[in-house]
Parts: C-alpha cells; sequence; structure tokens
C-alpha cells in the first residue's frame, strides 16, 4: 500500500504494514462498543458538521483507513483514527476495522499528536498543550520533539509560547476569531489586559497579521517614550551625592543626632538615629512642636 510520504517521521506508517497481503493479514473487525478513545489524544473538540460529513462518506464508502488501536483490558484504546471510529458510531456501523498494536505511553502521545498534525485536525492550543505534555510527562526535549514531528525548534517554540496567555486569548485562539500569527504579535505586550484589550481590537477592526504588528509595535514605542520621558523627570528631581551629603549635615546639625537620606529618582527615605529613650522623646517633641 503506497503512503503520501511527509515530513513527520514515520508517524502511523510506523505502525501499518506496507504490503496489500500484509495488512489485510493484521487489520480485524471490533465491535465498536469495545473500543474508547485513547487517554493520550491531544485533540479536545471535533467539528460536529465534518464528523457527519465523514459519516455520510463512511456509509458509503466504509472505512478506508483502518483504526489504530492498543488492548487494555477488555477494551481498545485509540491510537490513531478516533474521527473515523466517531463517524462510524454515528453512521450506525456495529464492527470497524482496526490494526491491534503495542505502543508505551510515550510512542502513543507521539503518534496520536503526528496523526492530528498531518491531519491538521488540532487547533494552535490543542498542539500547544500536546507539545508541552509531551515534553513534561516524558521528559522530551524540543530537539527531540522537532525529530519527531518533523518541525523546527523555533515553529515548536512559538506554538509553545501560546500557553502564555489567558483563558480569554486562548479561547479566541480556539474559535478561530485570532489566527496564531495575531496571538505571537500580541504576545510581546506584557500586561495581560492590554493583550486581551488589543486581541479584542483586532477582532473588531478585522487587522491582519502585519497591522497587528504594527499595533503592537506602536504600543510598545509609546510606552518606551514614557519610560524615558518618566527616568527624565525622576532624574531631574533627584538630589546629587554632593546635595544628599549637604542636607544630612544640616539635619543632623538642627537635631544633634546622626542622620542618613537615601534617595533615587525623586523618592527615598530619611532615617533619624537616637540612642536612649530620653533621646527619642526630644526628638519627637522637637518634630512635632517644631
Amino acid at each position: 500500500m503506497s503512503r503520501r510520504k511527509t515530513g513527520l517521521g514515520k508517524g502511523i506508517d510506523a505502525l501499518i504494514p506496507s504490503g496489500h497481503e500484509e495488512l489485510s493479514d493484521s487489520v480485524i473487525e471490533i465491535d465498536i462498543h469495545d473500543i474508547e478513545p485513547g487517554d493520550a489524544q491531544p485533540r479536545k473538540s471535533f467539528d460536529e458538521e465534518k464528523i457527519a460529513q465523514l459519516a455520510q462518506s463512511i456509509k458509503e464508502h466504509g472505512i478506508i483507513q483502518p483504526l489504530i488501536v492498543m488492548k487494555e483490558g477488555s477494551v481498545y484504546k485509540i491510537i490513531a483514527g478516533e474521527r473515523r471510529w466517531r463517524a462510524a458510531r454515528l453512521a450506525g456501523l456495529k464492527k470497524v476495522p482496526a490494526i491491534e498494536r503495542s505502543a508505551t505511553p510515550q510512542e502513543v502521545m507521539e503518534l496520536a499528536l503526528i496523526e492530528n498534525i498531518q491531519r491538521e485536525d488540532l487547533n494552535p492550543i490543542e498542539e500547544a498543550e500536546a507539545y508541552s505534555r509531551l515534553m513534561t510527562e516524558h521528559n522530551i526535549t524540543q530537539e527531540r520533539l522537532s525529530e519527531i514531528i518533523g518541525k523546527s525548534r523555533s515553529a515548536i517554540a512559538n506554538t509553545i509560547r501560546l500557553l502564555n496567555f489567558n483563558d480569554q486569548i486562548r479561547e479566541m485562539i480556539i474559535n478561530e476569531e485570532i489566527t496564531a500569527g495575531h496571538a505571537r504579535a500580541i504576545l510581546a505586550l506584557e500586561s495581560e489586559d492590554e493583550r486581551v484589550r488589543v486581541a479584542r481590537e483586532v477582532v473588531d477592526k478585522g487587522y491582519n497579521v502585519r497591522q497587528t504588528e504594527d499595533l503592537v509595535k506602536k504600543l510598545l514605542q509609546e510606552k518606551a517614550k514614557k519610560k524615558e520621558n518618566k527616568d527624565i523627570t525622576d532624574e531631574n528631581n533627584t538630589f546629587s551625592q554632593v546635595e544628599i551629603k549637604h542636607i544630612q549635615n544640616m539635619l543632623r546639625s538642627v537635631l544633634g543626632t546622626k542622620v542618613k537620606m537615601d534617595e533615587a529618582k525623586g523618592r527615598g527615605k530619611i532615617i533619624i538615629e537616637y540612642y536612649s529613650p530620653d533621646e527619642r522623646e526630644r526628638l519627637i517633641d522637637y518634630l512635632t512642636k517644631g
């Protein structure tokens, strides 16, 4: 059986025999009620309309590519093919063709991720969560993940960065109100409130990715200018070390005790020392009565 080659390693092809005779020998018919979704499925949501379309195709042509499953107790867990399984249930099939394979939890997760990426079934947040889960639960590096799925390390890193967004913006990405490209531009902003505000502006005004990048760049430039102006103002309002020393000496002379003054950017503190209860009361009396 010939298969279209992709840049995604061996993927599901590694689990499916390559010859017609070998394939027919390995495919079994399994009761659809004995099959359950796999725990490693990275996909969280399914397009019901597309499932219905696939169900109609299955009614007319059957299931062309068998499911890949793994036996767990009395049930079969899906490694690859959950969409086909859901569509087959909708089409009313009693049994479905499947290939039983054994795999480690890491291999199951890798293969489920690869299949979904090959079929472009994951939204960017699901993809980011799957990458993060593989790296966290199985100690896979970005370099190894790059080899597994056939994507560059920078593409993987940029996708994982989407998890830095709060739920509001994640939902906007999942619902395709903004793209991953829009989101990556917005991520340059530090404030969550500002990110949400800009994301809503992008949706309301229909900005493309380039326009979003320009908007974020403008906001960052304005923020940098305000900070620069504030720093200049703070610097102008700050005493020099020579002036601070002079003030300390003047206060020491007036109060008759050691005085320390710290200041930076127009703010600071003056510390007046005392060495006995009597001296404390004298200073309080002086400062409150003048």
